[in-house]
């Protein structure tokens, strides 16, 4: 098991992103302490995890409030004496298709500011842990906008750029504590919450817009949300760890290059 006696706090768990990574890191033997400011929502995921065999914990915490943090680890301390594991995958509350131009100051900045706080927070709170500890993995999650311009997405795409900027500085300060600190990229899961809430209310809308992204992709396909969780799992893991300080693209190849000009052609054998 890639995680066996490892401790995972993850922030703004639900049945979508961070609820996949914390099913990946039990399902290879992490004890999982999740969190999100509905504790409804946040026991589901535990509640599915210890049913499957996996160790789990469920709190209320807003990854917002420096205190809220602090107390939560000092009681995951108490009863694990690590921590070894940091995942923030908050809503940060972006608004999108909207041109900048046209968008509020309140719209644009709110995002960019969540994703800031919120970072900041929850990876200096578990960075001051593991530096003591002399060991410990910080992720966190951007997506297509992080690595090249990207229209219509408001302040999520700044906000994106901001996440890795400040986790690679943060990196470059903790690496001579033996503390990785790693960045994955997503071209955006198409069974993520986010899309799937959109399916529901414009069904036609969503999938052309799925389509785009997909025909953007050099593999025409996007990473769902167990191929993001899988690359946080490998990251997370010994198995990456000599690994710091950069992202980790899972765009299928759309950062390097929108592939939408090049067709399927189908193989005649």
């Amino acid at each position: 098991m890639l995680l066996k006696n490892k401790n995972a706090v993850l922030y703004g768990v639900s049945d979508s992103m961070a609820g996949a990574f914390a099913r990946a890191f039990a399902r290879e033997g992490a004890r999982v302490f999740l969190t999100g400011r509905s504790l409804e929502k946040v026991k589901k995921v535990a509640n599915e995890i210890i049913a499957a065999g996996g160790k789990a914990e469920a709190a209320e915490v807003d990854a917002l409030n420096e205190r809220e943090i602090a107390d939560h680890l000092e009681a995951v301390l108490a009863v694990t004496g690590t921590v070894d594991i940091s995942f923030n995958g908050i809503c940060i509350q972006d608004t999108q298709d909207i041109p900048l131009i046209d968008m509020s100051l309140d719209d644009f900045v709110r995002p960019v500011t969540i994703a800031m706080q919120t970072q900041f927070l929850t990876a200096t709170a578990a960075g001051r842990i593991m530096v003591k500890q002399g060991s410990g993995v910080i992720l966190s999650l951007t997506a297509t906008p992080g690595g090249v311009g990207y229209p219509l997405v408001g302040g999520f795409g700044p906000a994106c750029c901001a996440i890795e900027g400040f986790s690679r500085d943060l990196a470059i300060e903790l690496g001579p504590h033996d503390v990785r600190v790693v960045n994955i990229r997503s071209a955006g899961s198409p069974d993520s919450r986010p899309f799937r809430d959109a399916l529901v209310n414009d069904q036609d809308a969503v999938q052309s817009f799925l389509r785009k992204l997909e025909d953007d992709t050099m593999l025409k396909q996007l990473p769902l949300m167990a191929d993001i969780a899988n690359a946080a799992l490998f990251l997370a893991s010994d198995l990456a760890g000599k690994i710091t300080g950069v992202t980790i693209d899972v765009t299928a190849g759309t950062t390097n290059g929108l592939n939408y000009k090049i067709p399927v052609i189908p193989f005649v054998s």
